[in-house]
């Protein structure tokens, strides 16, 4: 495709080319960052056993170090989402992601429990940003019949990197010790780090709003669409304006107040039933009378329908719409979750409500955050996505207490999985509220395009 005269409307260009190598490689580069953002989150928990027999301490003295992490990333969230829709992306996935490797291999160093504590609340601050920046990326250089799918695909990149770190700390800690999954935990990343610093772009359409860096924009576009003719005259299009003011109070002006409250409880109900299942689901499957491998695969039978949640709802919902693909999921999700806790059922039964609870939930919140990156625009979409995961985070800190609390109170298995149903019901409510509100479709056909915003080459 060529494009040539004054102007050049960047959405309509990436919009109009296929979706080619310098696309695919900063996806890449995205997608391998959340990668090891679900290996380092998920750490602890392969870990704590390790450390348990080491450190000679009981389980409830790890309590306080899982809350410390997710505390991390819940301030990392509200933060550093702001800071990048001020200062770019680029510049926050790259510190945040370096930041995180850094504390990774200092953690072996920690020799008590609240220094442990204190560590994993500082590498929390650095992967609460990697989630929203690299989401926000991603969307804002895909094209739009497949945006949400490949935001998805991204963000499927949390539960692959979970997975992969689970199979490599069953490798890793019987032959050289916990604190090897620290150091792997940290090299790794730290290499995407500095890969990220030569190949990840910026966005475009952050770069025109804030007039930085237009000859950057101009050599990006023609990574995109070689045949693309800029001049020094050549006008950029970004049909959005310049937010001016604090970015969180501007998630509540311009219409936006009932969207971003809608996403705030969808997140903080869907991340609270997503952290009961995973950290509970493989203890009271125990308890329930399975062995202990069927046990751990109930665990594993979550998470598999949670990955293939993702790729299939992201190919939905770009054929439809979010709210005609998110309503039956939740109201699914209650169903499956209330399924759970049912007696004397089949263990294929079980396996099978299981993957389905997982499918509906773990593959929800990627839909989830996909939906936040597609409703805010440029200067607001990584606070938006980074403050409806950080209020979803105090949900992810709730579940597991809450389920700890049910479980110390003697209900049985039937009433607390009715229980853990309601927050699903609540998530369908608040995706029905969206009729007649903000635009939730993924075309993003019918939201108006607001007045375009120009920027001149340079160079």
């Amino acid at each position: 495709m060529s494009t040539a005269g004054k102007t050049i409307d960047i959405p309509d260009l990436i919009n109009n080319n296929r979706i080619g190598s310098f696309q695919i490689g900063m996806l890449i580069l995205c997608g391998l960052c959340v990668i090891m953002d679900g290996f380092d989150v998920q750490a602890m928990g392969y870990v704590a056993p390790a450390i348990i027999a080491d450190w000679h301490v009981s389980k409830a003295n790890l309590g306080p170090v899982f809350g410390a992490g997710l505390l991390g990333m819940l301030v990392g969230s509200l933060v550093f989402s702001i800071t990048a829709d001020k200062f770019g992306r680029r510049p926050v996935l790259i510190g945040s992601t370096i930041f995180f490797a850094l504390c990774m291999l200092v953690t072996p160093l920690a020799t008590s429990i609240e220094q442990l504590q204190l560590i994993r609340f500082i590498t929390g601050l650095g992967l609460g940003a990697v989630m929203p920046n690299a989401m926000a990326l991603a969307g804002e250089y895909s094209p739009l019949r497949k945006k949400v799918t490949l935001m998805m695909l991204v963000s499927c990149g949390f539960t692959l990197g979970a997975v992969l770190g689970g199979l490599l700390s069953a490798a890793l800690i019987p032959a050289f010790g916990w604190q090897s999954v620290f150091y792997v935990g940290g090299m790794v990343p730290l290499v995407i780090g500095v890969l990220m610093f030569f190949l990840l772009p910026e966005s475009m359409q952050f770069l025109v709003l804030k007039q930085r860096k237009l000859e950057k924009v101009a050599q990006w576009l023609k990574r995109i669409d070689p045949t693309v003719n800029i001049t020094a005259e050549t006008q950029y299009v970004v049909h959005e304006k310049e937010h001016k003011g604090a970015p969180v109070l501007q998630l509540f002006t311009g219409g936006r107040a009932k969207m971003t409250i809608l996403l705030w409880v969808i997140n903080f109900m869907n991340l609270l039933n997503l952290y009961f299942l995973s950290n509970w689901l493989p203890t009271i499957a125990k308890e329930a009378g399975l062995s202990t491998a069927n046990a751990v695969l109930a665990g594993t039978a979550l998470q598999v329908g949670g990955t293939i949640g993702t790729l299939v709802m992201g190919q939905l919902i770009d054929r439809s719409s979010f709210r005609r693909i998110l309503l039956p999921c939740f109201l699914v999700a209650a169903v499956a979750i209330a399924l759970i806790g049912r007696p004397d059922v089949s263990l294929a039964f079980l396996f099978i409500t299981i993957f389905i609870a997982g499918f509906c939930v773990v593959g929800g919140q990627p839909a989830v955050n996909a939906l936040a990156a597609s409703y805010y625009p440029t200067t607001l979409r990584s606070t938006g996505i980074g403050w409806s995961l950080g209020v979803g985070r105090i949900g992810s800190i709730i579940g597991p207490v809450l389920g700890g609390e049910l479980i110390r109170l003697n209900w049985p298995n039937s009433t607390i999985f009715l229980v853990v149903a309601i927050p699903a019901v609540v998530s369908a409510a608040m995706v029905f509220a969206m009729r007649g509100g903000p635009q939730t479709a993924a075309n993003g056909k019918t939201r108006p395009r607001p007045p375009a915003c120009t920027g001149g080459a340079r160079g």
